[in-house]
């Protein structure tokens, strides 16, 4: 990584450096490489450390570099595309599916996934908690909700709680016919147990997709899933048919 003059730069200094340093990100570095420590880094550029914060700060929420706790910043991945289009037809757990699973128990939902099921307020769903993994480092955690409605025939399966569970829930649902989904987008704050999963800090800007799965006139299934917003970016498909939510609002993206 080389130096450059910044003193007579009309542009923020921390602006200027963020494009050098993305510059030699594209050259010099590899995926999961460390980088320099900020001292060595400041230094380097002869700017201030607060300047060079700044710029690094910038290059995370643009997704060209992690902070990953215990390690250090390094190079981030190409952001992986996520497909939140309604174009794909088929239940989670299918054989295209990404996600690994590692515990399911039976629980409350929280209220607004309860009125999306159409379940009472009291009422236990199966909650299985699912993992998506890219280039080593999770990018992805989910919560699915599935009613004991939908899966009539688990009770007589006798699958103790965790992997085995989901697996078995998983497959209770491919025998229903799926008459559709839909999903919304919205920009949240990762929740404790969210960013413990994907090596975030508590708060850190997340990406929340909720999918609802239909069958036979009502809602099986519900999906609620937290993307890195640094890791992931959105793609819509061909049909670019998704709601978007930002502070309670709603709109129809095409």
């Amino acid at each position: 990584m080389g130096t450059t003059q910044l003193e007579s730069v009309p542009e923020p200094k921390y602006w200027h450096l963020k494009t050098v340093i993305g510059e030699a990100l594209d050259s010099d570095f590899a995926v999961g490489e460390i980088l320099p420590n900020e001292r060595d880094l400041a230094a380097r550029f002869g700017v201030a450390r607060a300047t060079l914060r700044q710029a690094l700060e910038q290059l995370e929420l643009e997704g060209r570099l992690q902070r990953r706790r215990g390690v250090g910043t390094t190079v981030a991945p190409p952001r992986m595309g996520v497909d939140v289009s309604t174009t794909q037809h088929a239940w989670p757990g299918s054989a295209q599916d990404a996600w690994q699973s590692f515990d399911c128990s039976r629980a409350v939902p929280p209220p607004a996934v309860a009125r999306l099921l159409g379940t009472a307020a009291e009422e236990e769903t199966y909650t299985l908690r699912r993992l998506r993994v890219t280039h080593g480092q999770p990018v992805a955690a989910e919560q699915l909700y599935v009613p004991a409605s939908s899966v009539p025939e688990l009770s007589a399966i006798d699958a103790p709680p965790g992997p085995a569970r989901a697996r078995a829930v998983l497959r209770e649902l491919q025998r229903l016919e799926l008459d559709g989904q839909d999903r919304a987008v919205e920009l949240g704050s990762a929740r404790a147990d969210d960013a413990r999963e994907l090596d975030r800090l508590p708060g850190a800007p997340v990406l929340i997709v909720t999918t609802r799965y239909f069958s036979r006139g009502r809602t099986a299934a519900v999906i609620m899933a937290t993307y890195r917003a640094d890791t992931c970016r959105l793609t819509f498909g061909d049909s670019g048919d998704v709601q978007i939510s930002h502070h309670g609002e709603e709109r129809r993206a095409s």
